[in-house]
């Protein structure tokens, strides 16, 4: 499994990778990146079934942090800080529990430990709906995904997917898998191994006006990740990062100082 990644900043820099979410890709972490290379030598990945990255009959969380661990065996990084967005997140805190000797400090965007029930039904059945072979422009496609999809700032975000294969347009996400899958995206991570939780230092964040991180998710939270603390960001959904990106590096700095 060969993960498409990019990089930023100096090499003699402490180690900052990103993990993105569900339909998303490297490139929604382009700005943050940028900016944080200035601090962190950042790695962007695209995961499996997503952006750039092999396809993989599997979807599963154990699967997606042996890809992860593989990587950073790859690029020689003993020790990281770890960040994950949404499906990211869930990836971010499977590898965290089973490898924890791997991971200097966590960072969970907009997403808990718990099962979440189906509510990309819309999504898939918009991307089906889209007539790859006949549309001549990302406006059309557009204008097809609007029959399901009336958010156009979701819209916008899931067209990113989309790309010019030869004569035609096509789908870098591999969504066939990922909707035959889904349970599997909707589940908890689990401990795998005699480790039970991670106890390094551990920042959630979750977006005021999201709905991923509920008040009642604070026991299955305590107990995987029992030096876990929170933060609400105002005026942000599950993007925090995309709404307001200089609140949101400013909070994770913070977390990410030496002083922290």
């Amino acid at each position: 499994m060969q993960l498409h990644a990019k990089s930023y900043g100096q090499d003699n820099s402490p180690p900052l990778v990103i993990l993105h979410g569900l339909f998303g890709s490297l490139d929604n972490w382009a700005g943050q990146s940028n900016v944080l290379a200035e601090h962190f030598k950042v790695w962007t990945l695209d995961l499996r079934n997503h952006g750039r990255s092999d396809w993989s009959e599997q979807m599963s969380y154990p699967a997606m942090a042996d890809d992860l661990l593989a990587f950073l065996d790859q690029q020689g990084l003993d020790s990281i800080d770890l960040l994950g967005h949404s499906m990211g997140g869930k990836v971010a805190m499977q590898f965290a529990l089973d490898y924890p000797q791997r991971v200097k400090r966590l960072i969970v965007v907009d997403i808990s430990p718990v099962r979440y029930p189906p509510h990309h039904t819309d999504v898939f059945a918009g991307l089906r709906g889209v007539e790859l072979d006949t549309i001549g422009s990302r406006r059309e496609a557009d204008q097809q995904l609007q029959q399901q999809i009336e958010d156009a700032s979701i819209r916008n975000f899931l067209l990113k997917n989309l790309y010019r294969d030869g004569e035609r347009f096509n789908w870098r996400a591999n969504l066939e898998v990922l909707e035959r899958e889904y349970d599997f995206i909707a589940s908890p991570p689990a401990p795998r191994f005699e480790q039970q939780r991670f106890e390094a230092p551990t920042l959630f964040i979750k977006g005021a006006e999201s709905h991923y991180i509920q008040a009642e998710h604070r026991p299955a939270i305590g107990a995987l990740f029992p030096n876990a603390e929170a933060r609400i960001m105002n005026g942000v959904g599950h993007w925090p990062h995309a709404e307001k990106p200089k609140a949101f590096n400013a909070l994770l700095l913070r977390f990410l100082s030496p002083q922290a």
